[in-house]
């Protein structure tokens, strides 16, 4: 038999394997997450070139990592030692886009953004919008259920998607799902493989369900004196029933950090800031809300450049915190630890607290920022890589954080997945129970644990 390395360039046109691109393609952007060095990275165009690939590693007992855009913040797409990685960014077309139908059927390597400016000339619009929209890829936010500013109301990834063509294990290609606006026929097999990390199979193609367009949405602005004021005024419209486009808060840590990666104007003396859209014609009602909240400014963007403007500073939270990281650690030593913890919004309140009572009693700055219209939030968590004190201590951090979502009834993960940073919290979550059907559905369809190992379950 002739050796793995030979047979791969010999099934798939794109193989990489000069050392230093190899290094390029450890790891996504989750901080102080274990990753390796891959035997070669394939780059396929094609499902039959990731058929190839996989045959080539399952003969050989190789490991799989499915890659996209790597801009996961939990160690999903992080390499394993000698594993083939199969990178997806090539397969980037749109195949269909059927308005009459309202689906898309799109290649995983498709960016976010592209498709949703693709929906937007046919008049039709695809919610889901992580923050790293402009360069994630529909097959990562499939992969990894992801979410985004817009779940408030329109949902996460899960929601839109339709139907898959899956590469499994030994090569085979499973197409589930449907095209039809109804369809229960069979498992739900779909559902299975969105939000299952690559570690099932590899997804080579996606229906998804389009909306027609929304009206312009107007947006606001409030500042607040405490983060738990702002917490309060998110319960306070949740309790109402108004369905805001867009619910963000962002605290003075994020506020400051923005202004120094990015000057934007922003008050960098309020303690939190509540970011509101509404495209239904309920704006007003929320900004009486967030005034009896105890708001003390409360500013209407007056025309879409204005309210794209403040949208654009809540995208700046994740590279506008690693500024601030790289400047408090120099050298390179600077990290950021990004928590994702999800609770039921009654208890957002409770959660703000206590994040900001774990960071005082261990000293570290940790700054919150989150789509608080569904309870899920984003502490993030300053810790200097190159001092083991930090690292233990942003270590007791993030469990702390983690411990507390649970014990207020929420969930490890919102949007970002489990990956390598959460599985012993997902352990923990799902229970005994859960973890043994989740490890006979993954021997199942992954006998010989080549796909993904180590994420999502240890």
């Amino acid at each position: 038999m002739a050796d793995p390395l030979s047979e791969l360039v010999a099934a798939v046109p794109d193989v990489l394997t000069d050392p230093d691109v190899l290094a390029t393609y450890r790891r996504d952007e989750a901080d102080l997450c274990a990753s390796g060095t891959p035997l070669a990275v394939v780059r396929p165009r094609s499902t039959a070139e990731v058929v190839a690939a996989v045959k080539v590693a399952a003969r050989h007992g190789i490991p799989v990592v499915p890659q996209g855009a790597r801009t996961g913040l939990a160690g999903a797409a992080n390499a394993v030692e000698g594993a083939i990685v199969v990178s997806l960014t090539a397969m980037d077309e749109i195949l269909e886009l059927d308005p009459a139908e309202r689906i898309a059927v799109v290649q995983p390597g498709v960016v976010n953004a592209e498709l949703r400016r693709a929906a937007a000339r046919n008049g039709l619009y695809y919610p889901p919008d992580p923050g790293s929209w402009e360069s994630s890829t529909i097959g990562g936010n499939v992969a990894t259920n992801a979410g985004g500013m817009c779940c408030v109301k329109y949902g996460v990834t899960a929601e839109y998607v339709l139907g898959l063509e899956v590469v499994l294990a030994d090569g085979a290609i499973l197409h589930c799902g449907r095209r039809t606006a109804k369809g229960v026929a069979g498992y739900d097999l779909t559902r299975l493989f969105v939000g299952s990390e690559g570690t099932l199979g590899i997804i080579t193609a996606i229906t998804v369900k389009l909306r027609p367009a929304a009206a312009a949405a107007r947006t606001l602005v409030a500042v607040f004196p405490t983060v738990a004021a702002a917490g309060a005024a998110v319960a306070a419209v949740t309790a109402a029933g108004l369905t805001p486009s867009l619910l963000e808060l962002l605290d003075r840590v994020h506020l400051r950090a923005i202004e120094a990666y990015r000057p934007m104007g922003l008050s960098t003396e309020a303690r939190a800031l509540l970011l509101a859209a509404s495209d239904t014609g309920d704006l007003d009602a929320i900004a009486a809300l967030v005034r009896e909240a105890g708001a003390t400014e409360v500013y209407a963007a007056s025309d879409a450049a204005e309210a794209d403007a403040l949208l654009a500073a809540r995208r700046l939270p994740h590279p506008a915190m690693e500024h601030l990281a790289a400047l408090a650690f120099p050298g390179g030593n600077g990290g950021l630890v990004i928590d994702d913890v999800a609770v039921p919004r009654t208890r957002l309140v409770e959660l703000i607290d206590g994040v900001e009572r774990i960071a005082a009693a261990h000293g570290v700055t940790v700054g919150v920022v989150g789509h608080a219209g569904d309870g899920n939030l984003h502490p993030n968590i300053v810790v200097n890589r190159a001092d083991p004190s930090s690292v233990d201590s942003c270590q007791r951090v993030f469990d702390e954080i983690m411990r507390l979502g649970l014990a207020l009834g929420g969930t490890c993960t919102g949007e970002h997945g489990v990956g390598l940073l959460k599985r012993d919290w997902l352990a923990r979550e799902i229970g005994p129970v859960g973890v043994r059907v989740h490890r006979a559905i993954k021997d199942a369809l992954d006998p010989a644990g080549i796909l993904n190992p180590g994420k999502v379950l240890g």
